[in-house]
């Protein structure tokens, strides 16, 4: 069996820094593959601003484009942002200081799904769940968008996967409500909100005490967080690929140029970091912001809508993973904290070609 499926991250993945341009304008991406989004995540970096989150399940182009950000409980808004994807990028409709006003600096994190073509899992008919949702799904990435609406009794979703989800981000978009945030490194019983730097915590209402199955992952009963009532949620599923995508824990070793090592199995694109153990930020780094040899020390926090930071030491981004630089906000000495990785080359190729260090 090959290493890897995919030799190319990039058909599915892509991180993509740009200017401001003030007025409506095009962004393209700059890997080796085009790339059309259908999940994409909007940050300022020279300034505090909220996040915006994306996607073509929910919508994009019709002049008035729901939209959720990561930095609060906010519902789903909408606003004239995007006046479509495209075949290698995206363009703005209206742009402000969030998304593209003049001179200011940006960083979108993108995601492939189905080209935002969908299908409906009637879970009556198919016998998939107990609740019904529809489904965008890249099997091959390993990446489903998922919306449904809520009853307000425990049961199951049709996620489109065909392989066990390890991260599940859900959002309700009608009410006020955390993101509710699955990590099979933290377990069923646990949940851990995007919003917030909180530590892990205990709710059997909002995954029901169930591990996802390859078909369906559960909710609980009347949980805000991602299934009261008559409310309408969208959730993002991930199922690891060998040499893509990984999702994980480790022991924070406290040092900083002897910082915990993690292999991931490819060159990572894009990661994030939480402490799950204890009160931290959520850490974003990626291999197009501030990088000296190594080290990507260009930080920004999914639960915190302030500028981009480089004072603190960040990550090295390996040929087979990430090993941390930070010795207190997510590698203080016996701390646990999960991770969440995307690839910009896998350690070998499907052919055994092995990926060089940068």
């Amino acid at each position: 069996m090959a290493y890897t499926t995919i030799d190319d991250p990039s058909a599915h993945f892509q991180v993509v820094t740009y200017t401001g341009a003030g007025n409506s304008s095009s962004v393209t991406f700059g890997g080796n593959s085009d790339l059309q989004p259908d999940w994409l995540w909007v940050k300022r970096r020279n300034s505090s601003d909220n996040s915006k989150v994306f996607d073509t399940s929910r919508g994009i182009g019709s002049g008035n484009e729901p939209y959720l950000t990561t930095v609060s409980t906010e519902q789903e808004q909408t606003y004239a942002y995007l006046t479509s994807v495209d075949s290698d990028g995206f363009t703005w409709d209206t742009v402000d200081s969030s998304v593209g006003a003049s001179s200011n600096t940006y960083v979108a994190w993108a995601w492939k799904a189905n080209g935002g073509s969908t299908t409906t899992n009637d879970a009556s008919a198919t016998s998939v769940g107990t609740i019904d949702s529809v489904i965008q799904a890249n099997t091959t990435a390993g990446i489903s968008i998922v919306t449904h609406t809520g009853t307000g009794s425990a049961g199951n979703i049709a996620h489109g996967l065909g392989a066990v989800p390890q991260w599940i981000l859900t959002k309700n978009r009608s009410d006020s409500a955390s993101w509710a945030n699955y990590h099979a490194s933290v377990g069923n019983e646990y949940y851990l909100e995007l919003d917030t730097y909180d530590a892990r915590e205990t709710a059997s209402s909002v995954w029901g005490d169930t591990t996802p199955s390859s078909t369906t992952f559960r909710v609980g009963g009347a949980n805000t967080k991602n299934n009261s009532s008559s409310d309408n949620f969208v959730s993002y599923c991930f199922t690891p690929i060998k040499g893509y995508s990984h999702f994980g824990s480790f022991t924070g070793t406290g040092g900083t140029t002897t910082g915990a090592r993690i292999y991931t199995g490819f060159k990572p694109a894009f990661v994030i970091i939480k402490r799950s153990s204890g009160i931290a930020d959520w850490n974003i780094f990626d291999s197009k912001r501030p990088y000296s040899f190594n080290e990507a020390n260009g930080r920004l926090r999914a639960n915190d809508n302030t500028a981009e930071g480089t004072s603190d030491a960040g990550i090295d981004l390996l040929s087979n993973g990430f090993k941390c630089r930070l010795g207190s906000e997510f590698n203080a000495d016996g701390t646990t904290n999960i991770y969440i990785a995307f690839a910009e080359s896998p350690f070998v190729s499907s052919k055994g070609t092995p990926t060089t260090a940068r």
